[in-house]
């Protein structure tokens, strides 16, 4: 069998631009590309991407957050900028390969490459049992395969996953959302059989089953069943036993996609995959492959990280070759000599991780764990022989120390405390862990701090520029904030000023302002600008002004004083799309709806020809109003009893609700009607981010209310508080705050905790990253709201007091106002409306065209969007 070329061989610089074709474009697809551009230093390359798939490239990693409401944007390339810098993208699948001649057949077209890449990836293995391809039977693998299964999941109650690894509890988690009666079936006796022990597997199963997913391991599928119409009916299982579904989702493991490799001469695997040697070079000439497609010393990558280290020794191997510099490669080619294959991971909102030896194959290991089945935990470390050294480990339900034991785990650093006490939730005060010396920053990109700190030395200023420099926080994103931190503490160690000033007509920070603003009763822009700024203004101190004048005195946001101060969304008192046109979202105080607000609700829908969207906030969002429609689609709803949902705001969204101890069999706690009573407290507040609520009315946590800014769920014993959760990009639990509270006292305790938030916090900083920021942490924040530490308390309740009593509906005030016709115009000098926007139906309903164009494979111009 051929082997891969060993040795870079430098081409006669060819006549025309190097031309470099890449088959797939996934992410590692798309990350070759940066990589060649960026090493390429502003040298002339011909790059042709081959994409297959309807969209160009997106990130697979958060695969399942396309069913969030609303839905983040996963797309990483866009058709504008390949353009931009030059590369040609072909959409079809590449049939032929001719290595003797440096071609590709893609549809009836016909590439010259002077080098070729493969990354073409994998496909999801399907068990060849009866009834695999009967229609409710769908792979979890491509957007594609979700919107099937999206609209599958219409009409239907049940789905199962096949396939309790990575991938499975990710596609599980995806049925939830849609709304279906979920199950996870796993062949092996546990839960990601490839990454936990049986211990692990179990704390993890436990877990999964208290949200409601059925778990069944140790089954071994022998039939999808149907019913007497031919479509899915559920499974059943060589034990005799069997399992009702209407849905039936694959996700059994993957294989590379090395078809088009083996008709063209690769050398493959004996169980399949491109060899590569360490240079990402495959058997034949100037032909590389990386990602989930090629195997390397015997190995298939399922990781984005690994494929992201194979993409830059790939780009600057090819660019060595093809005579350009790329990377400095006096010392030999690059090379890929394997990559960790440790990960932190968040499936079904519950945190895992596995790193370094995590199941204890080294000869001679011992291992320490601890299973706490109260908080729902599991850790474990395996040892050196001598108990000196972390060899790897595994952690289910908190990550929090995870960093920290990789570390340990790949420096090889000595323990200095006992190994327990690193797995043990420390007690106030207790000892840290040991600091390693160069900590790593970003796992993704196996950034260090030393080649941060070295970036800052050479003149990095902001995280853009260390993004830019090092790769750090390119990948998942969770290091930002760890990156932050050391950018903030490193220039203050170069002796450097760190400034956290709002902007350059402000030197103080938004904590700072708020005080000056608070003290000395400024009520409007002018006075402020006047005594503590300089300039105009801006962007960005205008509305964060704005805000906290609206904090401070619960104004009417569209007075003149403070009109010229709102961003878009307040300007309007509603969300812009991505059309152009805006969206509706009236106040359902924790969910609750009488039949007759239904009712006002879809005839104002229907009259103007709206979209309706329930949201993961339990309201419903009415898209696709005209600007000039506004005041009358309010005076509407205002007229049936809604007022403002402040869905445009940063302010208070929503607090969701179970329905709690008055319809549910297991509920403690009237959730539901606590839920409206905070709602209608809190309603309107002005503060640095948004801020979402959940109340649930038992342990089952039907609300979620660990994954919001502030969660509430009821026991016997009273409520207990969490504090400083947050979704988005890098989600947080809250934490527990206070347990066992009656009614007043939770309702003080929250009203101080907002209240010094708003006055603390920085501009548009999360309730989580304020909390983490926080000196002191959550102890400190206790003794503040709790304890009267600072004795801040009665100013803290006087000031949510004085809220509660002042708030007035914004669309209230804005009808009531003779000037809002006027400034809800869609053309400034005439009467006409916007005739220029264009809508297809589906599923019922007007939606804007491109995002059925989206469906089909082109991406629209990103514009803003925000609602809850």
């Amino acid at each position: 069998m051929p082997q891969p070329q060993n040795q870079p061989v430098i081409s006669s610089a060819p006549a025309h631009p190097p031309r470099i074709v890449v088959i797939g474009n996934g992410m590692v697809g798309h990350r070759l590309v940066e990589q060649m551009q960026s090493q390429a230093n502003g040298a002339g390359l011909q790059i042709t991407v081959i994409c297959e798939e309807s969209r160009l490239a997106y990130d697979r990693v958060h695969l399942s957050s396309h069913f969030d409401d609303p839905a983040p944007d996963l797309a990483l390339a866009t058709a504008e900028g390949y353009g931009e810098s030059g590369v040609q993208v072909v959409y079809g699948k590449a049939e032929v390969v001719d290595t003797a001649q440096k071609t590709v057949q893609v549809n009836d077209q016909t590439i010259t490459y002077d080098a070729l890449v493969f990354a073409t990836g994998s496909f999801p293995f399907v068990p060849p049992i009866p009834g695999k391809d009967a229609p409710g039977c769908f792979v979890y693998r491509t957007l594609d395969d979700l919107e099937q299964i999206r609209d599958a999941a219409r009409g239907v109650k049940s789905g199962v996953v096949i396939g309790g690894g990575l991938l499975g509890l990710e596609a599980a988690g995806a049925l939830q959302k849609l709304g279906l009666t979920t199950h996870v079936v796993e062949f092996a006796p546990q839960l990601m059989p490839a990454q936990l022990d049986p211990e692990g597997g179990q704390t993890l199963r436990r877990t999964i089953e208290d949200m409601g997913i059925g778990v069944h391991v140790g089954k071994s599928t022998s039939e999808v069943t149907l019913s007497d119409s031919g479509r899915v009916s559920g499974l059943a299982f060589a034990d005799g036993s069997t399992l009702e579904a209407d849905l039936v989702v694959f996700s059994a493991g993957i294989r590379p996609r090395d078809e088009l490799a083996r008709a063209c001469g690769l050398a493959l695997g004996e169980r399949g995959g491109i060899v590569i040697d360490d240079t990402c070079r495959t058997s034949a000439p100037d032909v590389y492959a990386v990602g989930e497609c090629a195997l390397h010393d015997g190995r298939i990558y399922g990781l984005v990280a690994p494929g992201y280290g194979m993409a830059k020794v790939a780009a600057a191997n090819i660019l060595h070759g093809l005579g350009l510099h790329g990377l400095n490669l006096c010392d030999g080619p690059a090379t890929f000599t394997g990559a960790d294959l440790s990960t932190k991971l968040k499936l079904l909102g519950v945190e895992v991780g596995s790193f370094g030896d995590a199941r204890g194959i080294t000869e001679g290991c011992r291992t320490v764990s601890l299973s706490d089945n109260v908080r729902g935990t599991y850790s474990k470390l395996v040892l050196s022989a001598d108990g000196l050294r972390v060899l790897g480990g595994l952690l289910v339900g908190d990550t929090a120390r995870y960093n920290d034991l990789l570390d340990l785990a790949l420096s090889g650093t000595p323990l200095t405390v006992p190994p327990e006490t690193l797995i043990v939730p420390p007690l106030p005060g207790g000892a840290a862990l040991p600091a390693p010396t160069n900590a790593l920053i970003c796992s993704c990109e196996n950034v260090r701090a030393d080649a941060v700190c070295a970036a800052i030395g050479d003149g990095a200023r902001d995280i853009k520029a260390l993004k830019s420099c090092t790769g750090a926080g390119t990948g998942c994103g969770g290091c930002v904030p760890s990156l932050h931190g050391l950018l903030q503490s490193e220039l203050r160690r170069l002796g450097e000023t760190v400034s956290n000033h709002l902007c350059e007509h402000f030197a103080y920070s938004r904590q700072e302002l708020f005080d000056l603003i608070r003290v000395r009763g400024y009520r409007a822009w002018d006075e402020v600008l006047s005594a503590h700024g300089t300039g105009l203004g801006c962007e960005v101190c205008k509305p964060a002004v704005g805000s906290i004048l609206s904090s401070l005195h619960g104004e009417y946001v569209l007075k003149p004083q403070h009109a010229p101060l709102q961003d878009t969304n307040d300007a309007f008192l509603a969300n812009i799309q991505k059309n152009g046109t805006y969206s509706v979202m009236p106040r359902v105080p924790g969910g609750e709806i009488t039949a007759d607000g239904l009712i006002a609700i879809g005839e104002v829908a229907r009259r103007y020809s709206l979209y309706c969207k329930i949201t993961g906030g339990q309201r419903i969002d009415l898209l696709g109003a005209q600007r000039d429609d506004l005041p009358a689609i309010w005076a509407e709803l205002i007229a049936a009893g809604f007022e403002s949902g402040h869905a445009y705001g940063k302010s208070l969204r929503t607090i969701k609700s179970c329905v709690g101890s008055a319809w549910c069999r297991y509920g403690v706690q009237d959730s539901t009607t606590l839920a409206i009573r905070l709602e209608l407290r809190y309603r309107g507040l002005r503060s640095p981010h948004k801020l979402k609520s959940g109340v649930s009315g038992c342990t089952r946590e039907c609300a979620e209310a660990r994954s919001k800014d502030f969660g509430i769920i009821a026991t016997e014993a009273g409520w207990n508080l969490y504090v400083g959760g947050n979704g988005g990009v890098t989600p947080k639990h809250a934490l527990l705050l206070a347990e066992g509270l009656d009614e007043p006292t939770l309702t003080r305790t929250v009203d101080r905790y907002l209240m010094f938030y708003i006055r603390t916090a920085d501009r548009l900083q999360r309730t989580s990253a304020w909390l983490e920021g926080l000196e002191g942490g959550l102890e400190y924040l206790r003794g503040v709201i709790m304890d009267d530490s600072l004795g801040l308390c009665a100013d803290l309740d006087a000031a949510m007091d004085q809220h509660a009593l002042s708030y007035e509906d914004e669309w209230a005030a804005a009808l009531a106002d003779p000037a809002t016709p006027a400034r809800f115009r869609t053309f400034v000098n005439a009467d006409t409306r916007d005739t220029g926007l264009q809508w297809v139906e589906e599923r019922g309903q007007l939606r804007p065209a491109f995002a059925h164009e989206m469906t089909q494979g082109l991406t629209p111009l990103p514009m803003a969007g925000g609602d809850d």
